[in-house]
């Protein structure tokens, strides 16, 4: 029987986790691209975009990350396209997270003194001016926190990755497990690094609501 040392089982975890790395990065910024685009749509004065938006937003938070996972990667198949674990992962957890950041994002433009509105509108500006040059910054100040603060969100979320057979973090741990029989170990050692990636950005998010007096 091979034996493995603590190291054998670190250094391979620590190999899982770049991927868990590089999938919440790709989540979190595809999920932000579409999610300002989301937001945007969501500030036209015609009432079908909003309902449009706001229907996209409820329907990706009112069902589980897991069913999403499980219908991007079984039903893009079902359709007749193939696509990798890695793929299907990506896509769940950038359109799952653009529908939180959107909601997030249209939080603190409705934050924005109604004031500065009118402010703007009696000097003319187009709805496109108002929002570039008066709501957005303002609205943008407002969102840093809670934007950095989501990202602990989708850190976590990759481990539902692992149900697809994306090997990440959480799959890795399962399969260290199997190969060891040391659960105990394996899954504290899956923790501590979940851990060391979540605390600093959990750490920022509050340095910043702190630094810009951000009501929390």
């Amino acid at each position: 029987m091979v034996e493995f040392t603590v190291w054998d089982i670190l250094r391979n975890l620590l190999l899982a986790a770049r991927w868990t790395v590089g999938l919440s990065l790709l989540a979190f910024v595809g999920g932000g691209l579409l999610g300002l685009a989301l937001l945007l749509w969501r500030q036209s004065p015609g009432r079908a975009p909003r309902r449009l938006v706001a229907a996209y937003v409820q329907v990706f938070q009112g069902t589980p990350l897991l069913t999403q996972l499980f219908l991007a990667y079984f039903g893009l198949a079902f359709l007749g396209v193939e696509t990798s674990a890695w793929t299907s992962a990506a896509l769940a957890l950038s359109l799952y997270t653009s529908a939180f950041l959107t909601e997030i994002w249209q939080g603190c433009v409705l934050a924005v003194p109604r004031g500065q509105w009118e402010a703007a509108e009696s000097l003319a500006m187009s709805r496109g001016q108002l929002l570039r040059h008066v709501v957005l910054p303002q609205a943008g100040r407002l969102a840093v926190a809670p934007t950095v603060g989501f990202l602990v969100q989708v850190i976590k979320g990759t481990a539902l990755a692992s149900v697809i057979g994306f090997i990440e973090l959480t799959k890795a741990g399962t399969m260290i497990t199997n190969a060891t029989f040391q659960p105990f170990l394996v899954y504290s050692l899956v923790a501590l690094l979940y851990f060391v990636l979540c605390f600093p950005v959990s750490q920022l998010a509050r340095s910043l609501e702190r630094k810009w007096h951000v009501p929390g």
